[in-house]
């Protein structure tokens, strides 16, 4: 053998010893640490796509609650607005039914006033024909007729005429 074969069988020797050593320390040391980071990373990626999930059921339930609020909140304006077209309607039946109950009021009023109107008229003509029938009465009637209707009045007072 040859000092350049013994070379180079020594390189190849010591290549190979290189390898075994790398393999050794990369399944003794290396290949445990790379698992555990890629199962940290793996774990860390599910994690993720969980959280993602969670975050997804979260915004669906959160789109739902906001879809149930929108709908409370258009039945209670709906309710408020029949509310309120109710008490419209209420408030204008009882304007309407007040109206007519003055109207009917002032027609009373109104029928009273014209029938005391009518009564003070009566009354003024009645008091103005007695002052004409007394300024006038004398100069017409004689003592004589004037005393028989006087007894004339009494005798119909005496008997129930008026």
């Amino acid at each position: 053998m040859s000092l350049e074969s013994l070379a180079m069988w020594s390189q190849i020797v010591g290549a190979v010893v290189f390898l075994i050593v790398a393999v050794l320390i990369w399944n003794k040391y290396i290949a445990p640490g790379v698992k555990t980071y890629q199962a940290a990373k793996n774990a860390e990626l599910a994690e993720a796509e969980a959280r993602r999930e969670r975050m997804r059921a979260d915004a669906t339930a959160a789109r739902a609650e906001i879809e149930a609020a929108d709908a409370d909140a258009q039945m209670i304006r709906e309710r408020a607005a029949s509310a309120a077209e109710h008490e419209r309607v209420k408030t204008l039946e009882e304007a309407r039914g007040e109206a007519v109950r003055i109207v009917h009021n002032a027609q009373g009023e109104l029928e009273r006033a014209r029938l005391a109107a009518r009564d003070r008229l009566r009354i003024e003509f009645i008091e103005k024909a007695l002052a004409k029938a007394r300024g006038e009465a004398p100069q017409r009637v004689s003592d004589t007729i004037d005393k028989k209707l006087v007894e004339s009045t009494v005798a119909d007072l005496v008997r129930g005429k008026t």
